[in-house]
């Protein structure tokens, strides 16, 4: 069984050692490297980045990584099996997932994805809504209603819910990742027909990256897909006020896009 995770980085920072995982220069193409592989190796698109965000890491992989089972982890996230205790007393460096880890869940699964994010008060539309420009769901709704309107009842489902799965964070058995890549690209570059970029700022600009961790809950739940989560943890110090604060501000002010489309 060869797993492979790779780990999107786009500058110098700590990696695990096990080897499990390949770091990868996202966003690559044009800059200095940093002494990883590059994601503007081989088929990719990489000069894609500022808008697809780690997702030009995971085309890169669908495209030039052979492994039966390929996964996405970020520099600053990585998956876990150790429960909460278990990581403070090794420390976060000492708990992340390992091959031996991997290949263990993954003889009782085919995916594995970090646990649902939960917003409570917030349907994933509307999250959505109050931290972006809800124009481009409804354009990636259209999209899928015009080009997959079989998903569009997975759609509307995951829409209303009040958790999903976030940071394009996964590992998936070959053939499914291989079914998912292409779906996904698919759909998204439909959408970048769609939507001018030339008026977003840099963070803003990110949007294909943000759509994507919705439609990934869309496609596993029109093609029955199971998985196993596990935990997430967050190599840096995390502000959790400050999060919570902007979250609860977002939603009953509206968002930075509120009243600026019809």
């Amino acid at each position: 069984m060869k797993i492979k995770i790779i780990v999107a980085a786009h500058k110098p920072y700590w990696m695990p050692q096990d080897e499990l995982y390949l770091p990868l220069h996202v966003g690559k193409a044009g800059k200095p490297s940093i002494g990883l592989t590059g994601d503007d190796t081989g088929e990719n698109i990489s000069v894609k980045n500022p808008n697809y965000c780690e997702l030009t890491g995971l085309y890169w992989a669908w495209k030039n990584l052979d492994a039966d089972y390929i996964g996405l982890a970020h520099y600053r996230r990585h998956f876990t099996s150790r429960p909460l205790l278990a990581r403070l007393v090794k420390g976060k460096k000492n708990s992340v997932l390992t091959l031996a880890q991997a290949r263990k869940l993954l003889s009782q699964t085919d995916v594995l994805l970090p646990c649902k994010r939960q917003y409570g008060i917030e349907t994933n539309r509307s999250h959505y809504a109050h931290n972006h420009n809800p124009e481009d769901l409804n354009k990636t709704e259209n999209i899928l209603r015009h080009k997959y309107p079989e998903y569009l009842p997975s759609f509307e489902k995951v829409m209303n819910r009040t958790s999903a799965h976030m940071f394009n964070m996964l590992v998936m058995k070959r053939p499914l990742f291989d079914g998912y890549c292409q779906w996904l690209f698919d759909v998204l570059a439909e959408l970048e027909k769609e939507i001018d970029l030339s008026v977003y700022n840099p963070v803003e600009a990110r949007v294909f990256g943000y759509i994507s961790e919705l439609l990934l809950d869309v496609w596993l739940d029109y093609n029955h897909i199971s998985y196993r989560e596990i935990p997430v943890m967050f190599m840096e110090k995390q502000n959790w006020p400050v999060k919570i604060s902007r979250f609860i501000l977002r939603k009953f002010s509206g968002g930075p896009f509120a009243g600026k489309n019809p």
